[in-house]
């Protein structure tokens, strides 16, 4: 019949009007930003975060300039110059860490990619999203020190997340050190078994 279709969205407008005013759950309220503002879902993603840990943002950064993200990344908004010296990471292995590590945003697509691809749980995505600025050059390129947020930032905006994160990082912590203490055995027992030095004259110690 001609017309149906234009009198059914006359009737769901009208059950939503109705709705709006007579149905809590239904009801339809404008958030008065930025006074207001909704919460946000736990899948929320924006624009990318270097994670640290421990109280020293640099010292404990967990990225090790392996330049993978930087690789991979499809618009090639990262930048990262490999350090000259090395520093422990969380297994207490000597790495390399980024001397420079760059991030325009102006040119990011929020696409996870490099989220995905880093093997060492060293940036995530984070939520923030009101990053307006009045330079849209030097003021949209983020360096090393604005991106780095502790462990507990990465906890509170994805929490589901970060638990995968810390155990994933706690089984390889857990087996770097068996590994060390295995090694540190075998070593004692090969010290021990060898024989003694021997002396001039032919004559071994004691």
């Amino acid at each position: 019949m001609l017309g149906t279709g234009l009198v059914k969205g006359y009737v769901e407008t009208a059950r939503n009007f109705v709705g709006t005013y007579t149905d809590s759950q239904a009801r339809l309220v404008t958030v008065e930003y930025p006074e207001e503002r909704l919460p946000l879902k736990e899948a929320t993603r924006q624009f990318p975060f270097l994670v640290y840990d421990g109280a020293d943002a640099q010292a404990g950064l967990r990225c090790v300039a392996c330049q993978i993200c930087e690789k991979e990344c499809p618009p090639q908004c990262i930048y990262i110059v490999k350090s000259k010296d090395k520093k422990p990471d969380y297994k207490k292995q000597l790495q390399l860490y980024p001397a420079t590590f760059d991030i325009d945003i102006s040119v990011c697509m929020s696409c996870q990619i490099c989220v995905e691809v880093c093997p060492f749980e060293a940036i995530k995505m984070d939520t923030e999203y009101e990053l307006s600025n009045t330079d849209r050059f030097g003021g949209m390129l983020l360096n090393k020190q604005q991106l780095a947020k502790d462990n507990e930032h990465y906890r509170r905006i994805h929490p589901k997340e970060a638990a995968e994160s810390d155990t994933a990082l706690a089984a390889e912590l857990a087996k770097a050190e068996a590994k060390a203490r295995a090694d540190a055995e075998a070593k004692a027992k090969a010290k021990a078994a060898a024989p003694p030095p021997a002396l001039e004259g032919g004559k071994t110690a004691a």
